[in-house]
Formats: structure tokens, sequence, C-alpha cells
């Protein structure tokens, strides 16, 4: 399928939508990319690198700007081909990957084929498998493949945000604690002892935990400690000698990842018998810090009306974060509709995106 990287965002967003690429079936969608971004942008030197399509300038601008977003979608649930309706606040569009992402990739793919002369050197860095594990994300083959295709002065996702800057991103952790105890019948139960019981300590004390807020550039971050899944149980009539809890912890950007273990053992060792509990790190992923202050992401603030806030939830920015270059997510589209049946992005939304966008990166329209 054709794609006219000139048309409205909007009708670009429809035709990305109607091009299926649920994870792990993306190479239509990137042959689709790959030959716009080669026949309709100048300047741009292009690279196809597996399902993964990457763009980028040589103008020799004072700093360079990266436009990251993922081509996949989750599942399609009836929702393709898009369609669209009248809203109370104007025209939507309705299909699988409308919000996440293909929204945001309809504006950066606009940009590329529309800016005139940019103010700033563009990367444009289109990846696959972001909605599955983290081992299968075309962005982590880049970084391992191809690390100097990722060097830009400040990075910007086009993950939906309803078309607010949301800065950085929360890091994220799962433990797994184990209790012992010894096997024995309920008949006779004061010869075992329950290892679901000495779990009690620790979750009175996760029920009680107080989580933080802290404020960095502006952006508060809460913190979060909770009990996501409780197993053990062997049988009706047995007293249970193994139990275990997993417990994740959303910690704000300024801590590390050392440190946020290191208060998640805390925590547990100071429970009523949480010292002979066993812990195992299952998960761990850092945040990333806001950057706000850097001069290129305040630039791109006050382009958006100084309308930003934190991220809650983790996302590839800190892979950017991690890189030591700032990194923000901006996008159309109400996350909290994501991957839903019936998710739909607001036309006013796309618009007001590509606004904000054109007049940071400047350039005027060809």
């Amino acid at each position: 399928m054709a794609l006219d990287l000139r048309a409205d965002p909007a009708e670009l967003t429809a035709a990305l939508i109607d091009i299926p690429s649920e994870s792990r079936d993306e190479t239509t969608i990137a042959d689709a990319v790959e030959a716009a971004l080669r026949e309709q942008t100048t300047g741009f030197e292009v690279l196809r690198h597996g399902n993964r399509v990457l763009a980028r300038t040589r103008l020799g601008r004072e700093r360079r700007v990266m436009l990251a977003g993922h081509l996949d979608t989750v599942p399609i649930a009836d929702n393709v081909p898009h369609r669209w309706e009248d809203g109370a606040d104007g025209a939507v569009i309705h299909g699988c990957g409308s919000v996440d992402m293909k929204s945001g990739d309809a504006v950066f793919l606009h940009l590329a084929a529309t800016l005139r002369e940019p103010r700033h050197d563009l990367t444009l860095v289109f990846y696959d498998c972001e909605e599955i594990a983290a081992e299968f994300n075309g962005l982590g083959a880049i970084e391992a493949e191809l690390p100097e295709w990722l060097d830009a002065d400040v990075a910007i996702l086009g993950e939906p945000t309803g078309g607010l800057i949301e800065a950085g991103c929360q890091g994220t952790l799962r433990v797994r604690v184990t209790a012992h105890g010894t096997r024995a019948h309920t008949a006779r139960a004061w010869m075992g002892d329950n290892a679901i019981h000495r779990l009690g300590g620790l979750l009175q004390v996760l029920g009680a935990y107080q989580p933080r807020r802290v404020d960095i550039d502006g952006c508060e971050y809460r913190e979060g400690l909770q009990a996501v899944a409780v197993s053990g149980g062997v049988a009706g009539n047995v007293v249970p000698d193994e139990a275990a809890v997993d417990i994740n912890f959303r910690f704000a950007p300024d801590r590390s990842s050392e440190q946020a273990l290191a208060h998640v053992r805390e925590v547990i060792a100071g429970a009523p018998g949480g010292a002979d509990l066993g812990v195992e790190v299952t998960d761990l992923a850092p945040g990333a810090l806001p950057g706000l202050a850097n001069p290129a992401a305040a630039e791109l603030v006050a382009a958006a009306d100084h309308r930003f806030r934190a991220k809650y939830g983790w996302t590839d920015v800190a892979r950017f974060a991690a890189r030591g270059i700032p990194a923000v997510n901006f996008g159309p589209g109400d996350p909290s509709i994501a991957h839903m049946r019936d998710e739909h992005v607001p036309v006013g939304q796309i618009h007001q995106v590509h606004r904000v966008l054109r007049d940071y990166l400047g350039g005027g329209a060809r």
C-alpha cells in the first residue's frame, strides 16, 4: 500500500491503521514506510534494518532531535480497517493502533516529508515488537547493533499522551518473596508451620505503606509498592509448606535500580518475620529523569505552552535516558483507551501535536 506522507496527518493516520501490523508481523507496514520515506523526502539517509526503518538528516545543525515510534499494534479486534465518526468535540478516527501509536507515527512521517528547512537535524526511528516482551523490542536491537543511530540531543517518542508532554518515566521492579514452613495434615495442624501465615506480617506492612511523592523538574512522580499476586497451598486438608507473594515497586526516576531494590529489601526485612523470607528479583527496569532543564527539552516544553506532566509507567524513553539523552513522550490519543476494541483518536489532537512539533522543529512547510 502506498502512503502519501504529504496528506493531512489524520488521513495518514487512517492509512496506517489500514495496514495490519500486529507484533512480529510488521513487514508490510515497514515496506510502506520505507518506500514513502525514500520517495517523498529529501535530505534524508534511509536505512532498513529488519522491520525497522531509520532516516536522518545531516544538515550540520547545532542540535539533533530524535522522533521515534513503534509500528506494531496489539492483536486486531475487528477494528481494522479504520472508520471515522463525528464526536462531541469533532471528528475521531477508530481503529487498531489509532492511539498506540499510528497517529504519532503519522505526525512524524508527515513532518519528515513537509519540513522545508528544519532548525534541527532530525533522526526518525520506526521500530517493531514494542507491544510484546522486551527481548524482541526493535529499539533494543537498534541500540545493540546500530547505536550511533540513537545519538541525539533530545528524543521524542510518539506514545499517546493526550497531547501533553509526559516527561521521563517511572522505574519498575518486581520481586517474588517466598516463605517456607512445614507441611502437615490440617487435623493435626500443630505439627505444621503454615507458610501462608508467615506472609501475613509482610502483607500488613504493604497495606500500610505510604508511597513517596517527589518533584523533579516540575513533574510530580508518585511511587507505589503493591502486592500483585499471592500463591500457595497444597490441598484443602494440608498445612502449606511454601507460599509466595509477588510485589511490584513503581519508583521515581531519582532512584537508581540499586536504590530501588535496596528500599524494597528494607521494607521486607522490616516486616514481622521478614528476615526469614526469601527474595528473588523477577523484573527490573530503571526509570528516566525528565531532563526538562536541558535546553533542547526546554525549547520543546515552551513550544507546547508549558503543558507537561510526569509519565506514570515505564516506556522506551528510559533507553534514551540511560544514554544521557533527555526524552519525553508526546503524542495524540488517550493512553487509557489504547489496546481497547473501541480504540480511537480525536483528529483535533493529531493536528495539535503536529502544530507543536512543527513550531518546535521550524522550517515551515514545502
